[in-house]
């Protein structure tokens, strides 16, 4: 078995803190959807806990959002700019993560210290990073204060539509929340993806190659 360094302190700090912090939001909030029926704490507390813990989750997106910037990590996300073969890559995943993983079949992703993600992963990521939960955040800071935000509110059609859309994307986020644990046993051993998110290092296969031409080559250890 061998080591690829590929979450640095700060990106693993900022998915734990991400991870709890999404996950009392969803808890916090279903309480303030079923008022009356869910009542682990006080409406009062589960308002002022959801409140501050969502500014807690922007301040942590924005440091994410600079330290991809801002430093070379930003090709764990585009290693290159090349759609035809990430096409095909998503195409060669997505066989795999259907059929040639319960075959035994290799996973034809090369993990690297600058291309952790495979193709169907970098892609998702982004449409949850940079889309949807931009999205969140901001819906969910008009319905914090709707009088102070009204101009906005009814430029998007009122609090319902601005509603509406935050509890839509609040279901995906469960759902994902549900789903990722799942995800996360999909590595080299069923522990080797937990074990990165603390250590750094992600375990992988002894016939693991990393391309030649790979920035991130450098990265094993």
């Amino acid at each position: 078995m061998q080591r690829v360094y590929v979450h640095p302190l700060p990106v693993r700090l900022w998915h734990w803190i991400n991870a709890v912090g999404f996950v009392l939001m969803i808890l916090t909030g279903v309480q303030l959807r079923y008022v009356g029926l869910i009542d682990v704490i006080s409406f009062r507390a589960a308002v002022q806990l959801h409140q501050w813990i969502g500014v807690v989750l922007i301040a942590n997106f924005l440091i994410w959002l600079c330290f991809y910037l801002f430093t070379d990590k930003i090709t764990v996300y585009h290693p290159e700019l090349n759609p035809r073969k990430h096409f095909l890559g998503s195409l060669r995943q997505v066989l795999y993560y259907g059929y040639g993983m319960f075959k035994g079949d290799p996973n034809p992703h090369h993990i690297t210290a600058y291309a952790k993600f495979n193709p169907v992963q970098s892609m998702l990521y982004q449409i949850v990073m940079l889309l949807l939960v931009p999205i969140q955040f901001y819906t969910g800071i008009l319905l914090w204060d709707v009088k102070r935000f009204s101009a906005q509110v009814e430029f998007f059609g009122g609090v319902r539509v601005v509603d509406t859309i935050h509890v839509l994307i609040f279901i995906f986020f469960v759902s994902y929340v549900l789903i990722h644990p799942y995800l996360g046993t999909l590595g080299a051993t069923r522990l080797a993806q937990y074990k990165a998110m603390w250590t750094g290092y992600e375990e992988l296969p002894d016939d693991h190659t990393v391309p030649a031409d790979s920035p991130g080559g450098a990265g094993t250890a």
